[in-house]
């Protein structure tokens, strides 16, 4: 008993923060359902790391000394050092994709590319509002709109707000729902929202299917050589998917794989979420860019369709752009709700799903793009 009252007594004001943080993180998983494969053990994680004199952080063993717990000891070799959790995730997440109505229309990779206009925006954002360049890119890429994506980025930046940027990726891809609609409605009129689109699918061979990976991760390799690992990794998975012959490899990537990983990543990322690092008064700014990184990714996708309304005869409906974010396939799900609540009859999924899974590449190219570009000043 009175080794359990030092323990409370111990407690500081920041670890109790972090206890109540850890508590709303669960509360959202498990009440809400926002994303609670990876909001669950980040919750309960930062429970675990903020306990005083916390074994899973560093403890004692006798004849060894002081050791690495087993959080501190699976970040150090899965995320810090070879970065492979985030990495290997994106094996099972390319195995879950179909590229099939992508490749059917390849211009919607435009919407893609388009969609991610908020981390260069929220690059230039940080700046003013004081964060170094490095930092300042890691903020960006919450705009990735894509977890792995955004640990990855911001480990190889070294950033010290790692724990914090995570924190804001994964909450806002869980509130894609609600953050969405709210910034589509402030750029479009209902008789936009209400925009018809004939969908007439072509015939994708199973030879394209296979070549795509294949070629993506060409093309990857020689223009932006730091995102070669996350693309690489998604389209061996999707090779897997769309190959033929290994049905079961495909079924264990996107179910035992993906869910085994993303179980680790989210308990393990909670190692940053010590509360000396996590309680700050940053961490709440980092909170509002990661918000305005997602909003202005939304705006600048469904923006762009705008534009090239401004001259094509048979209209886009705005909204498709907006899908163009990485946040698979929660956010083409998000389009398709406000189109038929707009027109009950008005059947845009398979746009936004083309538009969606461009958002998944173009969101790991545009961090390897933008990390290639800074590379000389950080």
């Amino acid at each position: 008993m009175e080794f359990l009252w030092e323990g409370f007594l111990a407690i500081t004001w920041k670890q109790a923060v972090m206890f109540l943080i850890g508590g709303v993180l669960i509360y959202l998983a498990i009440r809400k359902d926002y994303e609670p494969a990876l909001l669950l053990p980040m919750g309960f994680g930062a429970i675990l790391v903020n306990m005083p004199h916390s074994s899973v952080i560093n403890h004692v063993v006798e004849g060894a000394g002081e050791v690495n717990g087993v959080i501190e000891w699976m970040f150090n070799v899965g995320i810090d050092a070879a970065e492979a959790m985030p990495i290997l995730l994106f094996i099972g997440v390319g195995a879950m994709i179909d590229f099939g109505p992508l490749l059917a229309k390849p211009t919607l990779f435009l919407f893609g590319a388009a969609a991610h206009l908020g981390i260069f925006a929220t690059l230039c954002i940080s700046i003013l509002a004081g964060f170094s360049l490095k930092d300042a890119a890691a903020i960006g890429i919450i705009g990735a709109a894509d977890g792995p994506t955004v640990i990855l980025f911001s480990q190889i930046l070294q950033t010290k707000y790692l724990g914090a940027i995570t924190v804001a990726a994964y909450s806002y891809m869980a509130l894609v729902p609600i953050i969405q609609p709210a910034a589509i409605r402030l750029v479009t009129t209902k008789k936009e929202r209400s925009i018809r689109m004939e969908y007439k699918p072509g015939e994708v061979s199973q030879t394209a299917r296979i070549l795509f990976p294949i070629l993506i991760t060409l093309v990857t390799g020689f223009t932006a050589p730091e995102a070669a690992a996350l693309v690489g990794f998604l389209m061996f998975g999707n090779l897997i998917r769309e190959c033929g012959v290994l049905h079961t490899l495909s079924d264990t990537a996107q179910n035992v794989l993906s869910n085994l990983i993303t179980l680790l990543l989210g308990i393990t990322i909670s190692f940053t979420m010590q509360a000396e690092a996590f309680v700050r008064t940053e961490t709440l700014l980092i909170m509002l860019l990661g918000l305005c990184a997602f909003i202005i990714d939304t705006m600048g996708g469904v923006l762009f369709a705008k534009f090239l309304n401004l001259f094509l005869k048979h209209k886009i409906n705005p909204m498709v752009g907006g899908a163009g974010i990485s946040a698979f396939p929660m956010s083409s799900r998000v389009v398709q709700k406000m189109a038929l609540k707009e027109d009950p009859q008005n059947f845009i999924l398979m746009q936004a799903a083309g538009a969606n899974v461009s958002g998944q590449v173009a969101s790991v190219v545009a961090g390897g793009v933008l990390i290639q570009l800074l590379a000389p000043y950080i």
